[in-house]
């Protein structure tokens, strides 16, 4: 029988997230505060969590943030059960690496579907081989992106990667997440952009997504290409736009795979922990 963890300092609100997962076919330890929760995951290591944000001693996004950040516990499926309903509070949940984001009060149905998410999103890692994933959303300004490379360098560390190929990675995720804010979203704060963070047995994905209507990166003259890389600067100059226009070629030199997608929304960073031939695709 699937073993879960429910973190409620409610509990009545507890007992009841326990009889819904019955329902399903899980037995509940239940923990009313979140200062043992680490410990006792890392013990257990229960096949799904659900927690609480508002707690009397450790919040919930400090929890899951150890959680995700510990290659131990990085695949157990998290869904936050919180009354913050806040588009803030949603963003930050994802950012330190939820699964699913429930707000109080929610069906047994809405529950229901969570937990056949989070189920079917850990089976396919496992049979595809991963260790580990992680979906962040942040918001579209450049502190946040500084704020989550922060975050995605120790996880780097964790993944085999030398501290050299950490510092590659790392500054590839800084030049493509700065031109999905800049370029796919207009600078537009509200707008999300998407970054999943995957660890494979032989190597770590980064996919980088925004919402805006995407370009063809065969076919973007203010952006430097590797046969005549300066080139670009007049076209820059001519349409008004500050010099700069190297983030995808800078990252292509930094990564063993960069791929878009059709669309041009969507970029997918790979990087080997073996050094082997690279393959560039722009």
């Amino acid at each position: 029988m699937p073993v879960a963890l429910i973190v409620d300092d409610e509990a009545t609100t507890a007992e009841l997230l326990a009889e819904f997962l019955r329902l399903k076919g899980y037995s509940s330890t239940i923990l009313n505060e979140g200062g043992s929760v680490v410990r006792w995951v890392q013990r257990n290591k229960p096949d799904l969590i659900l927690l609480d944000l508002m707690l009397p001693d450790v919040d919930g996004f400090t929890i899951c943030e150890q959680l995700k950040l510990d290659r131990e516990t990085n695949l157990i499926p998290i869904i936050m059960v919180t009354a913050l309903d806040e588009r803030q509070h949603r963003v930050r949940g994802f950012q330190v690496g939820a699964n699913r984001y429930l707000t109080k009060p929610f069906t047994a149905e809405q529950l229901f579907q969570a937990v056949n998410d989070v189920h079917a999103w850990r089976e396919d890692l496992l049979n595809r081989g991963s260790t580990g994933e992680i979906h962040f959303h942040l918001q579209s300004d450049t502190c946040y992106l500084d704020e989550l490379n922060k975050l995605l360098a120790t996880l780097f560390l964790h993944s085999g990667l030398s501290e050299k190929q950490v510092k590659q990675l790392v500054t590839a995720v800084r030049e493509l997440g700065a031109n999905a804010i800049e370029w796919g979203h207009r600078k537009e704060v509200e707008r999300l952009v998407t970054i999943t963070y995957r660890i494979d047995k032989d190597k770590v994905t980064i996919v980088i997504k925004d919402t805006g209507p995407g370009f063809d990166p065969k076919c973007c003259p203010h952006a430097a290409k590797s046969e005549d890389p300066l080139s670009h600067l007049e076209v820059r100059q001519e349409l008004g736009l500050r010099e700069g226009g190297f983030g995808i070629l800078i990252a292509n030199g930094l990564v063993d795979e960069l791929k878009y997608n059709e669309k041009g929304n969507e970029v997918r960073l790979v990087k080997y922990v073996q050094p082997r031939q690279a393959i560039k695709e722009n």
